[in-house]
């Protein structure tokens, strides 16, 4: 029995090691991915594209790996799940660059086409979103491949169409009161101007507070309880 406990603690010593072990190297190639994103902005500048092409590949690699999911599998749930929101707004720069890197030569294709679906599922969720379409349209004109890019920017903006700030209040796009809302904007505020604006302006900062507000649970009650009241006053007012 005394043997048989002590083989137990000697496994679990190791195990508690092991896991140490695992989260240093995840520090240091969390660190490592700074060093990767600044040195391949540099080579973009410079138009040494092959250069900043293996830096950001690396970098995308080291996400991977602390996120611990496959090539090309990472997602904006995924860098949520470890508490890495912050680092959406890089990523899409990563994947605008690589999306214009790879058109420079019809051999990476394949390469840009993945670049573009990654850089339509992320974006809708940072500050850069108006940003990025307004510079898709305008790449689009002289792009090898326009249809790839008029499907990334049209795959963008369906996403663009979910509610951010109650979907992360609600924890859920289905939630009756993020339909409700989802309805009142396409039914109401589309008709006019202002309505219009308020919609242009919520979609460029919302992203950004629907990251807060995951990164901060205890805020999510009292927004859901704001947003109730929310609809209930407007359900008044229009009715």
């Amino acid at each position: 029995m005394v043997e048989a406990d002590k083989k137990q603690k000697l496994s679990n010593s190791r195990l508690l090691e092991r896991e140490h072990a695992r989260d240093q190297q995840k520090k240091k190639l969390w660190n490592l991915r700074v060093v990767l994103i600044k040195k391949a902005n540099i080579y973009v500048k410079n138009n040494l594209y092959s250069e900043a092409v293996a830096n950001y590949e690396r970098y995308l690699r080291i996400l991977e790996l602390i996120c611990e999911c496959g090539p090309n599998e990472l997602t904006p749930e995924l860098l949520k799940e470890n508490g890495r929101t912050t680092e959406l707004t890089i990523l899409v720069g990563v994947y605008w660059d690589l999306v214009r890197i790879y058109d420079t030569n019809d051999t990476y294709h394949d390469r840009q086409k993945k670049a573009a679906e990654k850089l339509a599922r992320f974006a809708p969720y940072t500050p850069l979103f108006v940003d990025v379409i307004k510079k898709a349209k305008i790449f689009q004109k002289t792009s090898r491949h326009p249809g790839l890019i008029k499907s990334m920017i049209s795959k963008a903006t369906s996403v663009k169409s979910r509610c951010f700030i109650a979907t992360a209040a609600f924890e859920s796009s289905d939630a009756p009161e993020v339909l409700w809302l989802r309805q009142f904007r396409d039914m109401n505020l589309r008709e006019t101007q202002y309505g219009r604006q308020f919609i242009f302006y919520y979609y460029k900062y919302s992203p950004h507070v629907a990251c807060f507000i995951d990164e901060h649970e205890y805020l999510k009650a009292p927004i859901r309880f704001v947003l109730r009241i929310v609809i209930k006053c407007v359900t008044i007012i229009y009715k």
